[in-house]
């Protein structure tokens, strides 16, 4: 049992500061800690060092507790986004909890009628962050120093919860190297070839995006890239995300999900067909059927 003296020490303070910040980090590894025991542990931390709830405060703009978006204990490794821009999108499906994040980049702002900005996509953020633990964006810039620069200011809002999507040319790679320096979550996009997975794997990069639709529409089987993708990082033992983006129909997913792949951003339009099926809504209307009747049935008990 951990004991401090009872003297008003600094060094009580210290070791508060070294409990939260600890207790905090294991909480953003394992999301089973988010429960009653967490708190116990916390509680017994301020009662044992002293640390007044300014001081927590402090804290909390660090890393604050209350930040922390619904993470289901069970989800596995499974990364899910919405592709869009839209907030009324957002609005319908983000709170049906099966979305890790949001997507969006300069065309779907432009198609959502959302300015392109820093200013915009810190708004943006910070709408998508209250129901979800990460918020994609991409840079812009025609040159190194501009991606750099335009990066650094999008992510300076929360570092640990928006992620820089770059361009895999030369240029994006060079720029989202500098940003990867800085501690900037990256992830290159506009992939059209599986070799392309060895750049993200030799840099390190958290995410990489291919287009599976866009590469069927270029006459390449776009499936077969995003599975030859996922071998060569696995082969290469890294840890780098196929963030399998540009899917067409929810039936894709399936597949893909099959074949070893986690991670998917997608359209509201294929998010809504992975709840389209006709038998299941004629189950759930026959037992709300069967509900109502039960209810008129207890209603005809005679009283004892």
């Amino acid at each position: 049992e951990l004991k401090v003296n009872e003297d008003n020490h600094p060094s009580k303070n210290t070791l508060g500061v070294i409990f939260y910040l600890f207790f905090v980090s294991i909480r953003n590894i394992s999301p089973s800690l988010r429960d009653i025991h967490f708190i116990a542990l916390i509680h017994k931390m301020v009662q044992l060092t002293s640390l007044n709830s300014f001081s927590l405060l402090l804290l909390g703009t660090i890393n604050p507790i209350a930040s922390f978006a619904f993470n289901p204990p069970h989800r596995g490794e499974c990364r899910f986004f919405i592709d869009t821009a839209n907030t009324f999108d957002w609005d319908e499906l983000l709170p049906c909890g099966m979305f890790h994040g949001v997507t969006t980049n300069p065309t779907l702002l432009e198609r959502a009628n959302e300015p392109c900005t820093i200013d915009n996509l810190h708004s943006l953020a910070s709408k998508a962050l209250q129901y979800t633990d990460e918020f994609m964006c991409q840079t812009w810039g025609t040159t190194v120093d501009e991606m750099y620069e335009n990066g650094m200011a999008i992510s300076e809002m929360d570092r640990e919860k928006i992620v820089i999507k770059v361009p895999v040319t030369a240029a994006g790679v060079e720029a989202a190297t500098k940003l990867s320096m800085e501690g900037v979550r990256i992830c290159l996009t506009a992939c059209y070839d599986s070799k392309q997975a060895l750049i993200a794997a030799s840099m390190g990069v958290e995410y990489i995006a291919p287009y599976l639709g866009r590469m069927n529409d270029n006459g390449k089987d776009g499936f077969k890239e995003c599975e030859r993708m996922q071998n060569i990082v696995d082969g290469l033992g890294s840890d780098t995300r196929i963030l399998v983006a540009s899917l067409r129909d929810a039936n894709t997913l399936a597949d893909l999900a099959c074949a070893g792949l986690d991670t998917y951003t997608f359209s509201p339009a294929v998010a809504r067909e992975l709840f389209n099926e006709p038998l299941t809504d004629k189950a759930a209307a026959e037992f709300e059927s069967a509900a109502a009747r039960g209810a008129v049935l207890e209603s005809q008990i005679p009283f004892l």
